[in-house]
């Protein structure tokens, strides 16, 4: 939030408070630095804000070879209606810090402990704090002050914890997290406009001015370096120990089938792009024992404190990311050269520890595809999170806990206690056509309902096998182009994917300044392509009646026809969808490029509705048209605004009951 404070360990006998310097945020148009000093006292208490971060600083007495792998803490931390085991996380030397949060206000207290005993620095530390409750108008400002996002009651869709509606309007910067979009304590002009330079502070503004309220990142990109290795490649001993993305204009084809290349190449002679930090640093050591390994067992510190003033950041400008571990394809030489079920549990746990004090959603692996070669099965991920969750336990402070997926994570890993850890469901990556309404549709109505959302739908700009509707393949940011990226928003959203949805572009890979741009754009240009300016207005329309949406159900077949003669399933056109409330007082409606117009079924007889219509490409209604269903509850609808028929571009509509 706008304060993050520090408290240091507490000798009880003394009860001591001291808050030290907090990090730089961009506040207005000044940098500044807050600082917030509490005199050692004996009398009266720290006082914070629910939802507010606050850190307890433990440190060491004894030494230890490995401060990652030999020491577990904690603090037990009670509040109202609140206890629970808070673990922290090594922040370098012999430095553990414990992020909390008080989710009521009220009186908080909480006592260190940890697996070492023998250790003063880290056991029997004790303090208190009070928490008071934000005013409406700060909540306003930040809407992260309404607490962390949770399912709704129904588990259909998402909430702030008061139970202020959260509908996800997200982009995919997956590797945000690294040196490709720099944090650079700057401050970013209101009317910034996306160029060669960018900064992390320049998109995030630019993002949050177009209504997007998360982004998606992985945290950490092990094995990956630009080097003399193709981006894919084995081992001597034939374990793949990276899938990355190219480095474009890096060509290592002197090094493939030589020595130099680590063994097998797959394809291509592009080298990987590299993902460190703004300082060089690399999320784990390399390990001296296996060549171009990540060492798991060696965690670095520095290069998750430049991750957090960006978590730091987004918190502040209320936005909520999507964080995820890592990728898919560091798990073949993870499993090979390391226990990987404790050691993956184990650095599942340093991320929550270290960011779950923070409002996000939590992604456990970002398993966008699952090839034998280049990814462990869904079940060794599943086992691994299943086994941190029996000894870890939940998200600290009630995070959503997903993970992005290919084809549906009802398919790859079931439901409910066959994937305990898993709290909301996903689509993505493939199929990016009509198939993927099916698996939505699934999704929505297992039981018990599990919140849904659509991570990897079509991205403008791509040229890959797995991004062209029905074989068609549109120049980047033309109107067809952006055309599909609606299609996929609206589609997916009206079959049950109520969480919202999250656009991405062909610069998921973020090609960076500095770097030529190759078979996938500059993230700057992607940035400023026509679907991701469009993606404001699907909230617009899915928040047209406040919460009310919570409530809709798929009611597509109650649409006769909607699909168009010959409209094809693996394409983007021709389609009609719907979702109604259960009293059928409320209904969203979508039709895609090519739709007829169906006879609406299943609505309340001999009753009267208004029907509006919504324009997608600028977020503009249309003035309400009042009809009413005949004796069977059926509605015809008048024409497409433009007069054609079928449609020449898509349409929305929201019909409601008009009540006396």
């Amino acid at each position: 939030m706008l304060k993050s404070y520090y408290i240091y360990g507490i000798d009880t006998s003394i009860m001591t408070y001291k808050f030290i310097p907090c990090r730089l945020f961009l506040v207005g148009l000044f940098m500044v630095c807050h600082v917030f000093i509490m005199p050692a006292q004996t009398n009266g208490t720290p006082q914070i804000h629910t939802w507010e971060l606050l850190e307890i600083e433990l440190k060491t007495e004894n030494t230890y070879t490995n401060y990652y792998t030999e020491i577990t803490c904690w603090v037990d931390l009670e509040g109202p209606g609140f206890s629970k085991r808070i673990y922290g996380f090594w922040n370098g030397a012999n430095t553990f810090l414990v992020r909390v949060v008080a989710t009521k206000a009220g009186m908080w207290t909480w006592k260190s402990g940890s697996n070492q005993p023998n250790d003063n620095g880290l056991n029997t530390k004790s303090g208190a704090f009070k928490a008071v409750e934000w005013t409406d108008k700060e909540k306003e400002d930040n809407p992260n002050r309404h607490g962390f996002v949770i399912p709704t009651e129904n588990g259909r869709a998402l909430q702030y914890t008061d139970g202020t509606p959260f509908f996800m309007i997200g982009d995919t910067w997956l590797a945000g997290s690294t040196w490709r979009l720099p944090f650079r304590n700057a401050t970013t002009q209101d009317n910034y406009i996306p160029d060669t330079g960018i900064g992390f502070e320049d998109a995030i503004n630019y993002r949050k001015n177009q209504g997007y309220n998360s982004v998606s990142m992985i945290a950490a990109f092990p094995n990956w370096e630009a080097d003399n290795h193709p981006s894919t490649y084995a081992d001597s001993s034939g374990i793949f120990l990276r899938n990355a993305w190219e480095k474009f204009g890096y060509d290592v084809s002197d090094a493939i089938g030589t020595d130099a290349s680590g063994g097998l190449s797959y394809w291509g002679t592009f080298t990987s792009k590299n993902m460190r930090d703004e300082y060089g640093n690399l999320p784990f050591a390399m390990s001296d024992t296996y060549k171009g390994v990540s060492d798991f067992n060696t965690i670095n510190p520095e290069y998750f404190k430049s991750l957090d003033k960006k978590m730091a950041y987004m918190s502040e400008q209320g936005l909520v990311p999507l964080l995820e571990t890592v990728r898919r394809d560091v798990g073949p030489s993870w499993n090979a050269y390391f226990n990987f079920k404790e050691s993956f549990a184990r650095y599942v746990q340093y991320l929550i520890s270290r960011y779950g004090a923070y409002n996000m959603v939590f992604s456990g692996i970002h398993l966008d595809w699952i090839p034998k070669d280049f990814s462990l099965t869904a079940d060794k991920f599943n086992e691994a999170l299943t086994y941190h969750l029996e000894k870890y336990g939940p998200m600290p402070f009630g995070q959503v806990v997903t993970t992005l997926i290919d084809r549906s994570t009802y398919k790859a890993f079931g439901h409910d206690k066959d994937v305990p850890w898993l709290m909301m469901h996903s689509v993505g990556n493939k199929p990016r056509d009509h198939r993927v309404t099916t698996a939505i549709d699934t999704l929505f109505n297992l039981s018990p309902a599990y919140p849904a959302i659509n991570f990897e739908p079509y991205y403008t700009g791509w040229d890959h096998s797995i991004n062209k509707p029905n074989g068609e393949r549109p120049p980047a940011n033309s109107v067809r182009d952006n055309y599909f990226a609606r299609a996929q928003m609206y589609g997916s959203v009206l079959s049950g994917a109520l969480s919202g949805h999250v656009h991405g572009t062909a610069a998921y890979d973020m090609t960076s300044t500095g770097e030529p741009s190759g078979a996938r754009p500059h993230f700057w240009e992607a940035l400023k392509y026509d679907s991701g300016h469009h993606m404001q207005h699907l909230h617009t329309f899915i928040m047209s009646e406040g919460h009310y949406y919570q409530n809709l159900q798929p009611a597509t077949k109650g649409m006769n026809p909607h699909k168009a003669p010959g409209s094809p399933e693996m394409g983007l056109d021709g389609w009609s969808y719907m979702m109604r409330t259960p009293n059928k007082d409320f209904a969203l409606l979508y039709f895609e490029n090519q739709s007829v117009l169906p006879e609406l079924k299943g609505f309340k007889p001999n009753t009267s509705y208004a029907l509006v219509w919504f324009n997608p490409l600028n977020g503009e209604w249309g003035q309400p048209i009042h009809v009413k269903t005949n004796k069977k509850g059926v509605l015809e609808l008048p024409l497409f605004p433009d007069k054609q028929h079928p449609s020449i571009i898509d349409w929305a509509m929201k019909i409601t009951e008009i009540k006396n």
